[in-house]
């Protein structure tokens, strides 16, 4: 078994791209997700260590000096950071040439030979699940019997393996809870909506809902949920509450913890008993019974894909909810206690001024307790992004031109009569327009006054979000003037 350092290298200052990370960008706010597509395999990997360098300020040189120790490389990469990835591994082979190298995530998925070609560095890349190939790589199998790689052969010939099957039994896993304990610091992580410390995890995989621009399903997770079983859950999270007895909010990141409702109810009754904090990703699409029974177990919050305010939009993305479903769970919400952080995304096909203006008064109604504005992304793999070829969308030849240079993101769609501009200038105006009101303003004046640490955390937020506000006019103003 080899020495195996499975890595989310350093790249722009503040970017959120580890394996846990749904779009990898630099966020308004200092914002970090674990990095649990990295320590499943880790966990699998005897004689590993997982480095995930940006939520601990790891540079390039420390990095480097790190992975000197280990005979392989296993690097999480995206479609924002691949041309950064390739420069850390072209360093990491040129201090030690004979460190065998692979590349994993959505993106070599999607675009196995493409990502092989982007640089000699790379021996192997990853398609679909990973785990138990990256494994198989460690245990120094020959590549060419890896199932689920594409790889250089001696000759320099690009080779495809047979696909390897998804898991369908994923209480085979091992936890992740003691690869956190040995090799993240979790105070490092922060998440604007979470209580902190917090701690996240999965509990399945995969998610039925047709969604055009979610990359997870469309790529590596799958559309069926497949998912550990209840008992397997709780196990893992009453062990995490004696390993991390700091932490104050569990986070489950499955794409969709509510798409199968029964087992969801099954995991909160045996929760409840644990007497933790907890919270989920979820469709606006629950009853009031459930999501008060939720809330009677330790549910805190729910993180809500709203996404937009028209419904001619939602059902062109196929999200399989209406607005006026998301009224009637916002409101069942607010009865039970439960609070809502919300997102929305705006250059959805096909966006215009008024669909914009619609969408932040649909936010303004729902009035949940805290919200994320994102730009459409169209990530390779995903239906937006075969649509935005197909019909001209892309506001740059580049298609890979996700984020800024500073790690941002960036416009990367228009369409006839709203410009990537216009669109990206919308962001700060929903903003705006949602948090000046005295709603929220109260709301967050009462949770600093609730709390000393929370108080000094939303000073600090407030000055990132206002800082990086700036930066993104900063952005905008230079990408005009280079127009010109």
């Amino acid at each position: 078994m080899s020495k195996t350092l499975y890595l989310s290298p350093p790249s722009f200052d503040g970017f959120d791209g580890g394996a846990g990370a749904r779009y990898q960008a630099r966020r308004e706010v200092t914002s970090y997700w674990y990095p649990t597509w990295l320590a499943q395999p880790a966990a699998l990997t005897p004689n590993s260590k997982l480095l995930d360098c940006p939520p601990h300020d790891i540079n390039v040189a420390k990095c480097l000096a790190i992975a000197k120790d280990f005979d392989h490389v296993i690097v999480n990469t995206s479609t924002p950071s691949l041309k950064n990835d390739c420069k850390v591994a072209e360093a990491i082979k040129a201090q030690k040439p004979d460190t065998k190298i692979g590349f994993i995530g959505a993106h070599t998925m999607v675009l196995p030979t493409e990502t092989l070609k982007a640089s000699p560095a790379i021996d192997w890349v990853g398609r679909k699940e990973f785990d138990f190939t990256c494994k198989e790589v460690a245990e120094d199998r020959p590549l060419k019997d890896v199932v689920g790689l594409s790889y250089r052969d001696p000759d320099g010939k690009i080779k495809h393996n047979p696909e390897r099957e998804m898991i369908s039994n994923m209480d085979t896993l091992p936890w992740v809870a003691d690869v956190y304990k040995r090799d993240l610091q979790i105070e490092k992580y922060f998440i604007g909506y979470l209580q902190h410390p917090y701690v996240s995890m999965y509990t399945g995989r995969g998610c039925p809902a047709q969604c055009s621009f979610c990359l997870w399903p469309q790529t590596i997770g799958g559309h069926k949920y497949r998912v550990r079983s209840p008992q397997n859950v709780a196990d893992e999270m009453a062990y995490m509450k004696k390993l991390f007895p700091q932490v104050r909010e569990f986070f489950f990141d499955d794409d969709t913890f509510t798409a199968n409702l029964p087992r969801a109810r099954e995991i909160a009754k045996k929760l409840g008993p644990l007497g933790v904090n907890w919270s989920c990703n979820s469709r606006a699409n629950l009853d009031y019974d459930t999501i008060k029974s939720f809330k009677d177990n330790g549910l805190r919050l729910f993180l809500v894909g709203y996404e937009s305010g028209n419904d001619e939009t939602l059902t062109r993305i196929k999200k399989g909810v209406t607005t006026d479903e998301m009224r009637r769970f916002t409101k069942d919400c607010h009865q039970a206690g439960v609070i809502i952080h919300g997102t929305f995304i705006l250059g959805l096909p096909v966006e215009t001024k008024e669909t914009i203006e619609q969408t932040i008064r649909f936010a303004q109604e729902l009035d949940v307790f805290s919200m994320q504005v994102s730009l459409a992304a169209p990530y390779p793999g995903t239906e937006l992004y075969e649509q935005a070829r197909l019909n001209g969308w892309f506001a740059k030849k580049d298609k890979a031109a996700l984020v800024e240079g500073d790690g941002f993101q960036q416009s990367a769609l228009e369409y006839p009569g709203l410009s990537k501009d216009e669109i990206f200038e919308s962001v700060e105006r929903f903003y705006h327009r949602y948090y000046l009101r005295p709603k929220p303003i109260l709301r967050i004046i009462k949770t600093m006054l609730e709390d000393k640490d929370v108080c000094v955390r939303r000073l600090r937020e407030g000055y990132e979000f206002f800082k990086s506000m700036a930066q993104r006019r900063s952005d905008l103003a230079t990408a005009k003037s280079t127009a010109l």
